[in-house]
């Protein structure tokens, strides 16, 4: 068997732990990276390039096999970026095997046997797939295995109504598929109210059938179609069935017995400065147990590992700044405290501005105004959650994740200038919408005002 010894060992090619990998070995660390499947991991090859490609698709008027094709060229557009020969021309050692670790500061990939000084696990995600009587009897798809299809579904299922459910429900019912959505619990529960209001409408004018607060617990051959029974006895049945009921993290066959890391039934457990229970080892991205799933999540988690075994730093996780968006049309993005969970944490003190997309020139020149909106919660003259609705919401939302991650006052933020036309100026007037009463509904104010134009020449 082959040894090697290394400064560090990043056990998956996904965005997480590619980042680390590329950084480190760029700084002149020693670097071995293992990965078991496809370099690029889930974002890549089954999550955010491929559902946007398709998205991008369906909204542009392509067919359906046409939509298939765009995703598969996004992909292989973006895989060199990826690859095992990128990594080795940077510098690391690629092994492409399974890892178990064999000790705390050890672990055997394939044939090869890897000690280092420091381990980083970005194993990712996988599909959760719910406990329902009769599922492993029927075929059903994933966000790994949609991408296979070669013709549109008839009339697709939908088990989940969280991000990637909303999205692909979008996606396959403008190509010209009937869409069923089944959901115990509202579409899009841990978002904004409100917001969410805006996405329903959109999906259910487009003809989507959204049936929140249906539980499925039963799923059958019916013919040639899959048979949903829902909780309360109704039956339904579709051509092609996808379950999309969130993400469980894949710890399972790494040998954390051996290396002495804590694992709960979400994933590895942590400290803020995402170190295991073994100090040698850190996790980041979607194996975390209590992690927020998004590839841009990982992406900042291994800046703060970076500085942490490359630079010997302090660096501890934070998370208010962290923004995410479901793409769906229109998209819905958030970053920070919704309304109501900032009420529920300041009470009075929190203030709370919303101006609509509908008062933007760009919105109404491009026939986008719909029923968007931006909603700015602060606390003491500082953002602390911004929710928007609307045409490129995952656009916008960066410029509050800055404002937020660097504690700007909203005095800071109504100084930015927008050019005009655009979306971005509906950040420019959230921020001029907090200054509003203090300057235009303030006695005060309009006294000095006055004073100044009889005194000043």
């Amino acid at each position: 068997m082959r040894e090697i010894s290394t400064d560090l060992c990043v056990i998956g090619a996904g965005s997480g732990g590619l980042s680390v990998a590329a950084g480190a070995v760029q700084m002149g660390a020693k670097v071995v990276l293992i990965e078991k499947g496809e370099m690029g991991g889930d974002c890549l090859n089954f999550g955010c390039v491929p559902s946007k490609s398709l998205l991008h698709a369906s909204a542009t008027g392509q067919r359906f096999k046409e939509g298939m094709a765009h995703v598969r060229s996004s992909i292989e557009t973006i895989a060199p970026h990826d690859s095992q020969e990128r990594f080795e021309g940077l510098g690391c050692t690629v092994i492409r095997a399974e890892a178990c670790f064999t000790g705390p500061r050890s672990l055997i990939a394939g044939n090869v046997s890897v000690s280092a000084r420091r381990f980083i696990v970005a194993t990712g995600s996988r599909p959760r797939i719910p406990d329902i009587d009769g599922l492993g009897d029927v075929p059903y798809l994933t966000n790994e295995t949609i991408w296979s299809l070669s013709d549109l579904p008839e009339h697709l299922l939908i088990i989940g109504g969280g991000p990637i459910g909303m999205e692909m429900a979008q996606a396959f019912r403008r190509f010209g598929g009937e869409v069923t959505v089944v959901t115990p619990h509202a579409i899009l529960g841990r978002e904004d109210a409100e917001a969410v209001g805006v996405v329903r409408g959109a999906l259910a004018s487009e003809g989507i059938h959204l049936r929140e607060g249906a539980r499925p617990v039963r799923a059958a051959l019916d013919g040639e179609n899959i048979q949903l029974t829902l909780e309360s006895g109704e039956r339904i049945s579709g051509s092609h069935l996808l379950i999309a009921t969130g993400r469980s993290a894949n710890v399972e066959g790494l040998g954390f017995d051996a290396a002495g890391v804590e694992v709960d039934p979400d994933g590895i457990v942590t400290g803020p400065n995402l170190r295991t229970s073994n100090r040698a080892i850190y996790a980041l991205g979607d194996v975390r147990s209590g992690q927020r799933r998004f590839t841009h999540v990982a992406g900042d988690q291994a800046g703060l590992i970076v500085r942490q075994v490359l630079f010997g730093l302090p660096a501890k996780l934070k998370e208010a700044h962290l923004p995410h968006a479901t793409y769906t049309d229109p998209e819905l993005a958030q970053v920070g405290l919704t309304e109501a969970a900032a009420k529920d944490l300041y009470g009075e003190k929190l203030e709370v501005y919303r101006v609509d997309y509908s008062g933007n020139d760009r919105a109404i020149a491009t026939v986008r105004a719909g029923h968007g909106f931006l909603k700015l919660m602060v606390l003491k003259g500082r953002p602390v959650g911004v929710t928007i609705v609307g045409p490129d919401a995952g656009e916008l939302i960066a410029l509050w994740s800055l404002a937020i991650s660097a504690k700007l006052k909203m005095s800071q933020i109504a100084g930015m200038v927008a050019p005009y036309p655009t979306l971005a100026e509906l950040n420019k007037r959230a921020a001029s919408a907090y200054f509003t009463p203090r300057l235009f509904e303030n006695r005060k104010v309009n006294w000095i005002v006055r004073l100044i134009q009889k005194l000043v020449p």
